[in-house]
């Protein structure tokens, strides 16, 4: 019998996935008006990019890894 469990990054990833579909199911049976529910999806995605972000350099510290230019920042 092999030892098939999958590798840390797929299982940590999976993980991951999992969180950011459960806070959006409870952000959408949460009662809340329409400016209040998008800011508060807005709010989830914002810190689950840095969390996701904070994992892969912790997965791969020395990967090649550049930095995009912020929403109104150009390049040049």
């Amino acid at each position: 019998m092999s030892d098939d469990r999958g590798s840390l990054g797929t299982n940590l990833l999976m993980f991951l996935l999992g969180a950011a579909a459960g806070a959006v199911v409870v952000a959408l049976v949460t009662p809340k008006s329409g400016p209040e529910l998008r800011a508060d999806v807005k709010d989830l995605a914002v810190r689950l990019k840095r969390k996701a972000q904070a994992a892969g350099q912790a997965l791969c510290p020395e990967g090649d890894q550049e930095a995009e230019p912020e929403s109104g920042e150009t390049e040049g």
